[in-house]
């Protein structure tokens, strides 16, 4: 029995290194088939309940795209020209912004502190972004600065772009035969104790990016209706930025309560506005804590808050964006195979020293 233990940490511990060495070596043309396998992973329960009502996988998967194409469109839509028009809001205003806080924050600061007050000059700051802004015109002119300054970053973009449905596609369409090949090339004696970890596996992933992904989605709409209901500027962006950055517990809502707070001080004379803001973050919080999370994500991932930041970090700085992509999810699975460890470590001789 403990050969058989022995042997399946072995290939654990070899297929570890291997993974890690060819994700360090190719990390820079992965992120269009790590996108696509999140998304093949993602969509693969749909696909096969409605495989099992008799419909053929390749239709219902080019059907699935279709529709997927079509909401994103709208999405893009309807959202981009509101945000795009919020941006540009938040750039007319920064002279003011930036003429209050020199006024303000700067004097009252150079009475506690022994500094020039010109030295943080809020003002000029506020003015210069304003400038640049405007004189890079519209989105066509930013693209055609793009071109020319990082002409290659912005051609792997599009080829990414172009490849991550088609990509997707194969992926899902194939995703059950996929996953039956490799259980099938797994050596004998360790087949069991990976079909059980990679369920486990399974669980924590699947709480973690069908869950999790919903409630940022969910909050973003929450504080979205809630801001726009008070009359507050940029109620869209900021949402948005509160529901993107939920991906880190308590982080969206530190974010997006600090930006609306700050705004609504800008925007409105009476405190009953900035008291409403606060009380639409907090009704969103308890939503999160109360039904959100425990309905859609559970208590199955683990994921300690500053393990999570960690993980986004140490991500990025290794492999940049794709590292990103991986963190979250490569930190569940070794949460994952770190359990296993440890309930084997429990149950060996070293622990009970005998």
């Amino acid at each position: 029995m403990s050969e058989d233990v022995n042997y399946t940490q072995r290939w654990l511990l070899i297929c570890v290194v291997l993974v890690g060495f060819f994700i360090y070596l190719l990390h820079s043309i992965l992120t269009p088939f790590l996108v696509s396998i999140v998304l093949a992973y993602l969509g693969d329960p749909i696909i096969d309940r409605l495989e099992r009502l008799g419909l053929s996988r390749t239709l219902t998967v080019a059907a699935v795209f279709v529709v997927v194409a079509w909401l994103l469109v709208a999405a893009l839509l309807i959202l981009a020209p509101l945000v795009v028009g919020q941006i540009e809001v938040i750039i007319t205003q920064l002279p003011r912004w930036g003429d209050w806080l020199q006024n303000n924050l700067g004097s009252r600061l150079s009475d506690y502190v022994n500094f020039d007050p010109d030295l943080f000059n809020f003002k000029e700051l506020s003015e210069r972004l304003g400038q640049e802004w405007r004189q890079t015109g519209g989105v066509l002119s930013r693209i055609g600065r793009s071109i020319s300054a990082s002409g290659m970053a912005l051609v792997g973009f599009f080829i990414n772009l172009f490849l991550i449905p088609i990509i997707s596609f194969y992926l899902l369409r194939d995703w059950d035969r996929l996953i039956e090949a490799v259980r099938e090339m797994l050596p004998r004696k360790i087949e069991p104790t990976a079909v059980i970890l990679a369920k486990e596996c399974d669980d924590v992933l699947g709480a973690f990016l069908k869950g999790q992904l919903m409630v940022m989605c969910l909050l973003a709409l929450i504080y979205g209706v809630g801001l726009w209901l008070l009359g507050l500027q940029f109620a869209i962006l900021i949402a948005l930025i509160a529901g993107l950055t939920s991906i880190v517990p308590y982080m969206g809502f530190i974010v997006g309560i600090g930006v609306a707070l700050v705004t609504a001080f800008f925007q409105f004379d009476s405190m009953w506005p900035i008291l409403g803001v606060v009380a639409v973050f907090g009704i969103g919080q308890m939503m999160e804590a109360m039904i959100l999370t425990p309905l859609l994500v559970g208590d199955r991932i683990g994921l300690h808050p500053v393990a999570v930041i960690f993980a986004i970090m140490a991500g990025g700085e290794l492999f940049g964006f794709t590292g990103i992509l991986l963190a979250l999810p490569v930190a569940a699975i070794i949460m994952v195979l770190l359990v296993y460890l440890h309930r084997k470590y429990k149950k060996g001789y070293l622990y009970h020293d005998s």
